[in-house]
């Protein structure tokens, strides 16, 4: 009972905190990053990287917004330098222009399009969107057999896409845990596979100064 009370809570607050972030009170966040200092610790990217993916979803979200205004929804999200776009643009050419630019972005090492072609989502679908999120982390939390904390959850229109550096093995086991989760319709892996050697390195390497 306890347990479970704990994993609602983490989705009830979860999904509060990424709608509120919709409705323009605070910066959404996606995947959990909230969860504070012991998660940056523990992160499989190095500290220079993660403050390069900062960097990326900042300058692409300009550059998106200097050119298309609110005529594209556009969510970019950055992993190791990895950029994922989702969301929704009117046309196929302002798909393809958006992706060019984001990989024109400084620090970019490919780019993920999964842009639609689609009206945009309402308010309603993002918040649930939103909710799915929450409840994947919350069930990646609950796990013993995955570190919640190397997977970056995004949710769009009931499709989740799992981003991070991780095993073969963890990579199956973590899409697993998301299909089970209610109202996830498709799950997109957008991992970088490790082995586990070179997952043993990364935990025994002393942190950057």
């Amino acid at each position: 009972m306890k347990k479970t009370t704990i994993r609602l809570t983490l989705t009830v607050l979860a999904a509060a905190a990424l709608a509120g972030g919709l409705s323009g009170c605070f910066p959404v966040v996606v995947g959990g990053a909230a969860v504070g200092g012991a998660m940056v610790a523990t992160d499989r990217r190095t500290s220079g990287t993660q403050l390069e993916d900062e960097g990326i979803e900042l300058r692409a979200n300009n550059r998106i917004s200097e050119n298309f205004g609110d005529r594209a929804h556009v969510n970019v999200t950055s992993y190791n330098r990895q950029v994922l776009l989702t969301g929704e643009v009117p046309t196929a050419e302002q798909q393809q222009r958006i992706a060019e630019l984001v990989s024109k972005v400084e620090n970019v090492r490919s780019v993920v399009n999964e842009l639609a072609v689609l009206g945009t989502s309402t308010l309603v679908q993002r918040s649930n969107d939103s909710y799915i999120t929450g409840k994947v982390k919350a069930t990646l939390v609950d796990a013993k057999d995955v570190q919640a904390n190397t997977v970056k959850v995004v949710t769009e229109r009931g499709t989740v896409y799992l981003m991070g550096r991780v095993t073969q093995r963890e990579a199956t086991r973590i899409s697993d845990l998301a299909r089970s989760v209610s109202g996830v319709q498709k799950v997109v892996r957008v991992f970088e596979i490790l082995s586990d050697q070179e997952v043993q390195s990364i935990s025994t390497k002393p942190p950057a100064p």
